[in-house]
């Protein structure tokens, strides 16, 4: 277990040091000039000029070479400080710390909805291998993983905020606002953690142990409960460790489609302003996010499956 903390510390340091990096030279190799979409940021595209982002181009000192400002960055992330924002002036860390509550509560509401439709269904699919509920989820789980997450969106926005009326299309302002946005995420979820769940439960009622359970005059409720509920977990938890990387992708998406104040939505907005410690930022915040959700997975799987901890 130590030895498996310290190889996460270590992808953890590889992430921020990639993460910035990268998103540096992408940065900076945007079309346009840097002076002026910040100044844009800052005072809106109707009103700044020339005068303005020369004046935004002498206060950020943007004439020194990248080469200069990127050592910079990393040696203020050595101190765990994240810079200052170019657009509003604040400190990095305060801007993702409002922002991150609002992505994780999106996060958890969606992998909580996702646990309540995708393994149920994929359990009971799986009891009944090859039968109506098992095709008709294969349909439905294929054309939900082949529709971008935008478009599911936006059918949700169609039939519950507008045809509907039952659900707000955008904002944060109460809990209702929080469904649709949830929704849209869980449903990508749960398209793939039914299969998931459905393929363990069929390899799990097939083993030998399994089988044994039904011998001794256990019923199928007690044989399911002793002895297959942990061992089709494990994949279930170890999925949705990997699913991380979709539920990042996806914030960025939806929080911009439903107006949802999160860390993705900031991350689309400090791309359009060129705030460059934003960015780097913003995109580090997600990457250490992923390396910490693939640790926890390994320790829930540590503590579900017994062979483990054993081995």
């Amino acid at each position: 277990m130590t030895k498996a903390i310290l190889n996460r510390l270590i992808q953890a340091a590889l992430v921020a040091f990639m993460v910035g990096l990268i998103c540096f030279v992408m940065t900076r190799s945007l079309p346009g000039d840097l002076a002026y979409r910040i100044a844009a940021g800052r005072y809106g595209f109707d009103v700044v000029d020339s005068a303005a982002a020369a004046k935004v181009a002498a206060e950020l000192d943007l004439g020194k070479p990248a080469i200069v400002a990127l050592f910079e960055w990393m040696a203020d992330l050595l101190r765990f400080d994240l810079g200052t924002s170019l657009v509003t002036g604040k400190p990095v860390i305060d801007e993702i710390g409002m922002q991150l509550g609002h992505t994780i509560e999106l996060a958890l509401a969606a992998i909580v909805l996702s646990l309540f439709i995708g393994p149920p269904l994929g359990i009971l699919a799986g009891l009944r291998p090859g039968g109506i509920l098992d095709r008709a989820l294969m349909l439905v789980s294929t054309g939900l993983r082949a529709l971008p997450q935008f478009v599911v969106g936006l059918i949700l926005i169609i039939v519950f905020g507008i045809t509907l009326n039952v659900l707000p299309a955008a904002g944060h302002t109460h809990g209702a606002h929080l469904v649709l946005p949830a929704l849209t995420l869980a449903l990508g979820l749960a398209a793939v953690s039914n299969r998931v769940a459905r393929d363990a439960m069929v390899a799990v009622s097939r083993s030998p142990y399994y089988a044994f359970g039904r011998t001794k005059g256990l019923s199928e409720w007690q044989v399911f409960a002793r002895h297959g509920l942990r061992n089709v977990a494990v994949p279930i938890v170890t999925y949705l460790g990997v699913q991380f990387v979709y539920l990042v992708e996806g914030v960025v998406v939806v929080e911009t489609l439903f107006a949802w104040p999160g860390i993705g939505h900031a991350l689309v907005h400090a791309i359009f302003g060129r705030d460059v410690p934003m960015i780097q930022g913003t995109a580090l915040v997600m990457g250490l996010m992923f390396v910490a959700l693939n640790a926890l997975v390994d320790l829930l799987c540590h503590g579900i499956d017994p062979r483990r901890r054993n081995a």
